[in-house]
Formats: structure tokens, C-alpha cells, sequence
């Protein structure tokens, strides 16, 4: 190309979140837009989450509880931007765990103790009758570690995404339940930035996220089915038998990717509703969500993506 690609540094955990970004990617969709980005897989919500704040990274797309932890932990201007999905987590247990009875005394592995997945855990069994000192915690870092652990018999019970979750059970490992079918509605994959940053690029921003929109559509497009399948094999080092269930599991109609990685709303106000029990602020919950999203560069996107007329 003949101008100048404008580069933008990416920060995200292992996992099939990262679908749209390999078919944007692959596709040229970035580079189309006049994109070159660079990715760094994070070992943990810390190395992001302090990342972002320090500027080392653009953008930022994991759990989006972290943006919020962000806000209202280390006082960081940050927005939510986009979504995707509302997790395909699984609480795993090692053998010999059949029911949440089971996990008095045993140790939970988390990402960091603040963290959403975790504040996930904390309500699950908490609905289900346990306290907060009928079990340990233990931090662990990204799903990759928290599968080691339960491997290594370091930690009893853990929550973790695809496929990390089908290597477990491959593993010898359980399922012992889904959070949605427990907690329900949650917001729990997007993107985020600082604020100021996208204030300063903002042309740069929407320029990202229509073509991330771009990768999502690609990806969920029927008749590239096969392809997706391979990027997953390619990116991710995966069977084909276990790119094509997570190819199911991220294109179900009800519980995969959002259309368009739409935000959903109601599941931040669940999401808010954890973190506010969490921090012990119950008045908390009842705070707008408007103060962790600006879906203004969002419409910016859907927009850019529109055909122009004569087009």
C-alpha cells in the first residue's frame, strides 16, 4: 500500500475470543482499513490491566470486568468499546468432585482474586450454599495456568473457557456446572481502552472495530465454516475435532458470539451487580453502566461499514 500503516498494539488472553481478530487479520481486513497490529498474549489480568493503564498497550480485549475493576479499583479513565460474547466458561473440578458439597476445603484457581471469572466462581457457589471461607483461593494466572494447576492437582476446582475446558475433560477432568446456567445473563468478553487514547485516535479506533466487525461477520458467515475451522487449528494449535466443536459452540445462534459483538446490556448490569457484592458496595449495582461504555465509536463502525452510495 502507498501510505503509511498506522500501528496498533492489542493485548489479549489465549482463547477462541480471538476468532474475529485471526479473520481480520487473515483476511486483510486491517490492512485494508490502514491497520498493522500487533498482538501480545497476556499471562494475566494484571499484566494487562497494568499494561493498559501505563500505555504500553492500544487496546485491550478480555473479560470486560476488568475495564471495570480498572475504573473503580485504580481510578483509570477507561470505556468499553465493544463486545462479543457472554463467555463459554465451564467450572471444572478435579476427580472426585461431584457436587458443590464437594469444594469445602478445596482450592479455587483464579486469574487474580478480583478478577470477573472469578467473581463468577464467588457467586456460583454462593448460590449454592457456600461462604467464602468454606473454600480457598488461589491466583494462578491465565486459563492456560489454571488448566496446569488442576492437571498438577495444585488447585481442587477452576473456571475455564474454550478449549481449554475441552482439554480438561480430556484430561481426566469434570465439569461441574455453567455459569449461565447458574448466574444468567453476564457481559463477559470485549474490548476496551483509556479514554484519552481514544480520544486522540479516534479515527484509528473505529477503523479497528469495523474491521474486528468485519472478521466477526467473515467468521460467522456460513459458508466460511471451513475456514474458520483451519484459522482455529492454525492460531491455536488445535485438533480438528476441537476446532470444530468450538466452532460450534462460538457460532450458536443463542449462546455464541453476539451478532456484530453488540454489547449486552442487560448482562452489564449483571456484571455490576458481582463486582459491587464484591467490593461490599450494594448501592453500587444500581450505577449506570453508561460509565464504563461509550458506544459512540461503536456506531462510528456499524456506520463505516455501510455501503456507499453508487457502491
Amino acid at each position: 500500500m502507498s501510505h503509511e500503516l498506522k500501528r496498533v498494539h492489542i493485548i489479549v488472553f489465549p482463547g477462541v475470543q480471538n476468532v474475529p481478530n485471526f479473520a481480520a487479520e487473515a483476511n486483510g481486513f486491517f490492512e485494508r482499513r490502514g491497520l498493522a497490529i500487533e498482538t501480545t498474549f497476556t499471562k494475566s489480568s494484571e499484566q494487562q490491566r497494568n499494561g493498559l493503564a501505563r500505555g504500553d498497550y492500544d487496546i485491550a480485549h478480555s473479560a470486560v470486568d476488568n475495564a471495570v475493576a480498572m475504573a473503580d479499583a485504580a481510578d483509570e479513565n477507561v470505556l468499553i468499546v465493544v463486545g462479543l460474547d457472554r463467555g463459554f466458561n465451564k467450572l471444572i473440578v478435579r476427580p472426585g468432585i461431584a457436587t458443590y458439597n464437594d469444594l469445602r476445603g478445596k482450592t479455587l484457581g483464579v486469574d487474580a482474586l478480583d478478577t470477573a471469572f472469578a467473581l463468577v466462581v464467588y457467586e456460583m457457589v454462593k448460590r449454592k450454599g457456600l461462604k467464602r471461607g468454606d473454600y480457598k483461593v488461589q491466583s494462578v494466572g491465565a486459563t492456560r495456568f489454571r488448566l496446569d494447576a488442576l492437571i498438577e492437582a495444585k488447585v481442587d476446582f477452576a473456571m475455564l473457557t474454550l478449549p481449554f475446558n475441552l482439554f480438561a475433560q480430556r484430561a481426566g477432568l469434570a465439569v461441574l456446572d455453567d455459569p449461565m446456567d447458574v448466574i444468567g445473563a453476564y457481559q463477559a468478553t470485549g474490548g476496551f481502552v483509556k479514554r484519552a487514547w481514544a480520544e486522540r485516535h479516534r479515527g484509528v479506533l473505529v477503523q479497528y472495530i469495523a474491521a474486528y466487525i468485519e472478521g466477526l461477520r467473515w467468521s460467522m458467515d456460513p459458508k466460511n465454516r471451513s475456514g474458520v475451522i483451519e484459522l482455529l487449528k492454525q492460531r491455536m494449535d488445535l485438533a480438528p475435532d476441537i476446532a470444530e466443536q468450538c466452532f460450534q459452540q462460538i457460532s450458536d445462534p443463542k449462546n455464541g458470539f453476539a451478532r456484530d459483538a453488540k454489547l449486552d446490556l442487560a448482562g452489564m448490569t449483571a456484571l455490576l451487580a458481582l463486582r459491587a457484592d464484591f467490593a461490599g458496595k450494594p448501592s453500587a449495582a444500581t450505577m449506570s453502566s453508561d460509565r464504563y461504555i461509550d458506544e459512540q465509536y461503536y456506531r462510528d463502525a456499524l456506520a463505516a461499514l455501510q455501503p456507499t452510495a453508487g457502491s
